[in-house]
């Protein structure tokens, strides 16, 4: 298990974590790293958080993150004008995916949990319908005729097999967003600014594609809406989507 780095023995770091990161960069130091990643630990534990409840143990999960955060920091590169956190966290998001898919790999989903999570879907998009908004889980359990643990039980038993569906939704139609997978909730996760990263790359991009990022990433329209206001389909979007990350992914690595 990873826990907190070490801190080594110094006491004198700079506190502005931008000389920090400038004398790591001159030195190349393992101490000012550890010192680095120390102050970014609560990174990798926001991060962590939200990928609770798919069969994996929190702890397994930091481990990854930790593991994440400190290539970030060997990484980074602080003359490039954006802040650290806008290029951590896609790095830690991404290992920590690439760790579900490499664990769900060798398994086979039995047909019984698959039938039962079917069922449970039918009748959440039956109910969102109906009642014009996403059921709760007692909606659904009464749905179904059984009892709502019964419910959380099938969802979970699903996230343990099927451990690459929340890939999916994290990456896929309207879920890619950062804010999404963290959730607005985490008052610490205001000091998560990716905007900058955006707002320094966008010009890069042609007409359409900047057209497409400010409508997803600045006013936070799905994919759908995105479509519509654009008069393309939903599939256009979604290439164009993962087209505009791979972008994004070669500026950030570059």
């Amino acid at each position: 298990m990873v826990q907190n780095i070490n801190k080594p023995a110094k006491t004198d770091w700079p506190e502005d974590n931008d000389e920090l990161f400038a004398l790591y960069k001159e030195e190349r130091n393992v101490a000012v790293r550890n010192e680095i990643v120390n102050r970014y630990t609560y990174l990798a534990e926001i991060i962590s958080r939200k990928f609770l409840n798919r069969g994996v143990e929190y702890e397994d999960i930091y481990q990854v993150a930790c593991i994440a955060l400190i290539k970030a920091v060997e990484r980074f590169d602080p003359e490039k004008g954006f802040k650290f956190v806008s290029f951590a966290t896609p790095t830690i998001v991404g290992e920590i995916k690439r760790y579900f898919r490499d664990k769900s790999s060798a398994i086979r989903i039995p047909r019984r949990i698959y039938e039962l999570y079917q069922k449970v879907n039918m009748a959440k998009d039956h109910l969102s319908q109906e009642l014009n908004r996403t059921p709760k889980v007692d909606e659904i359990a009464a749905y179904l005729n059984i009892k709502p643990e019964n419910v959380l039980e099938i969802v979970e038993s699903w996230n343990v097999y099927n451990i690459q569906s929340f890939d999916q939704s994290a990456y896929n139609d309207d879920d890619i967003e950062l804010h999404e997978t963290i959730g607005d909730n985490d008052t610490e996760f205001e000091r998560i600014e990716n905007k900058d990263f955006l707002e320094k790359s966008i010009s890069k991009f042609n007409e359409a594609e900047r057209e497409f990022i400010r409508l997803r990433y600045f006013d936070r329209k799905t994919q759908k809406e995105i479509a519509e206001r654009m008069g393309v389909s939903q599939m256009y979007i979604s290439r164009l989507e993962k087209k505009v990350l791979e972008r994004f992914r070669g500026m950030l690595y570059k």
